[in-house]
């Protein structure tokens, strides 16, 4: 399985029992060139791409298929003719095209900096301004099907189609209005396919065993997760935490943004068949652990965070709101801000390494509750994995801010082990989701130690600091895509 990240690409073996081997990573980490660029090499990403799975074979193989994760909506172009990236990749970071998504909403067209759509646009009229040439467009997906296939392959699926700012809302077809609003040529999209089915050839690795799953990130780590029946959901704690939550065949009724914040996603595609789910966000999660380490200097390494704040038994009353490059689901406010109140004399290091944990677990409450509002579905119990998933006192505090169990992922990065599903189940190796959903089992499950009443004392107190952290930066407060 190759797995392509935000800052490396990796590939692993997986057995028929979930069991991920022979691990090969290799970092290719973005540059931001100005402020809110963020730009990705998409030509050393490719080498890197055939030098993992290349050496995952060597390790672990021969393999009946391959599969593919990837970090969403990171936007590339190349010529057909030669392979060659005619500019940088866009990261999804990027919010340099912010100006035309405002431009767009006044034409009644809602895209946001995030996705694809409007990062197309701007490499293409670098490139290509009269739209003559022969250019491919893909998102990560895209690009390393392209690359494995030797150039065969140009496909996306489902789920990072959905999430290009191109596509209908049902998921059918292109988007026709945003197309001809950004200009953009259907020639250059590519072939949306399944999520698991059988693609071609990865003519580029030894042996040349068929493509056979892909799949975004976040749906590959909610099918790593067994979340494949309505009402199971996982969320995902890296640099900024991710939950997914599945809901069915039946796409949620809102169009882009449910009334709390959670988006309608693709979570896979199978025989042609869409099984819809909702995604909430947070902006920050692990970043804020970063913060600690890298800009206070108040813990060594993150892994250090778990002890410190097992130093103390509580906060002694402060809390930390992690919006430190705003605030995501449930009240999307881009001008909220990082926030740590009810300080005393005797708040000390490990009160408030401890207060980022369990701010960040509070978060994790939000997104929760926002997808059960947002589904009309009972979440009874939350998978988790990440790298915040191995941090203990973490996971005892989201325990306790959700009020009811959390089960960990047996392996911490659940995206492989999706893709690897995905892949298998075209291949005959498990069933279909059902079976998928069977297998899973996590390496731990951990309770909530809070009753109810001291629960919903505390979780008062947090929503009282999220209250303070919004609309500090005004301007950024009013924007909303």
């Amino acid at each position: 399985m190759v797995d392509v990240g935000t800052s490396g690409v990796r590939a692993a073996v997986v057995d028929g029992d979930g069991r991920v081997d022979h691990v090969h990573v290799v970092e290719v980490l973005p540059t931001s060139p100005a402020p809110a660029f963020v730009e990705c090499d998409a030509a050393r990403m490719a080498e890197a791409v055939v030098e993992v799975a290349r050496a995952a074979l060597a390790a672990g193989g021969p393999v009946r298929g391959v599969g593919i994760a990837n970090q969403r909506a990171s936007t590339i172009v190349w010529e057909r003719a030669t392979g060659r990236p005619v500019g940088p990749g866009i990261g999804w970071q990027d919010l340099r095209t912010v100006g035309v998504c405002l431009a767009l909403q006044a034409q009644g067209i809602r895209v946001a900096p995030n996705e694809s759509a409007t990062k197309l646009a701007m490499l293409l009229d670098l490139a290509d301004p009269d739209r003559r040439r022969d250019l491919c467009f893909g998102t990560v997906d895209t690009w390393v099907a392209w690359t494995l296939s030797g150039g065969v392959l140009h496909v996306t699926d489902a789920t990072n189609a959905g999430v290009t700012g191109l596509r209908l809302p049902d998921g059918s077809d292109w988007d026709p209005v945003v197309l001809e609003a950004l200009r953009i040529p259907p020639e250059v999209l590519p072939r949306v396919v399944d999520s698991s089915a059988v693609l071609g050839e990865a003519t580029a690795l030894p042996g040349a065993p068929p493509l056979a799953g892909m799949a975004g990130d976040q749906q590959a780590s909610l099918i790593g997760q067994g979340c494949t029946r309505p009402g199971l959901a996982k969320v995902t704690f890296g640099t900024g935490g991710m939950l997914d939550c599945c809901v069915g065949g039946t796409r949620p009724s809102f169009p882009r943004r449910g009334g709390q914040g959670t988006f309608p996603i693709a979570a896979w595609q199978r025989h042609g068949r869409i099984t819809w789910g909702v995604e909430a966000i947070m902006l920050s999660a692990g970043a804020c652990v970063e913060w600690l380490r890298d800009d206070l200097g108040v813990i060594d390494t993150a892994a250090q965070s778990d002890a410190v704040a097992g130093a103390c038994r509580d906060t002694g009353d402060a809390w930390f709101v992690p919006a430190l490059f705003g605030m995501g689901t449930p009240v999307w406010d881009f001008g909220a801000r990082g926030t740590l109140v009810g300080l005393t004399r005797g708040t000390g290091r490990a009160q408030v390494v401890r207060a980022v944990l369990e701010g960040v677990a509070h978060r994790g409450a939000d997104l929760l509750a926002a997808a059960e509002a947002d589904t009309s579905m009972d979440i009874p119990v939350l998978r988790v994995d990440g790298g915040m998933s191995a941090n203990a006192t973490f996971v005892a505090a989201l325990a306790d801010a959700i009020g009811r169990p959390v089960e960990l992922s047996p392996v911490t990065e659940a995206t492989t082990l999706g893709a690897a599903y995905l892949a298998g189940m075209a291949l005959g190796l498990w069933a279909d989701e059902e079976e998928v959903a069977a297998a899973w089992s996590p390496r731990a499950v951990v309770e909530p130690r809070l009753g109810d009443a001291g629960r919903a004392a505390r979780r008062a107190r947090w929503l009282e600091a999220r209250q303070r952290a919004l609309e500090t930066v005004p301007e950024l407060s009013s924007l909303d895509f």
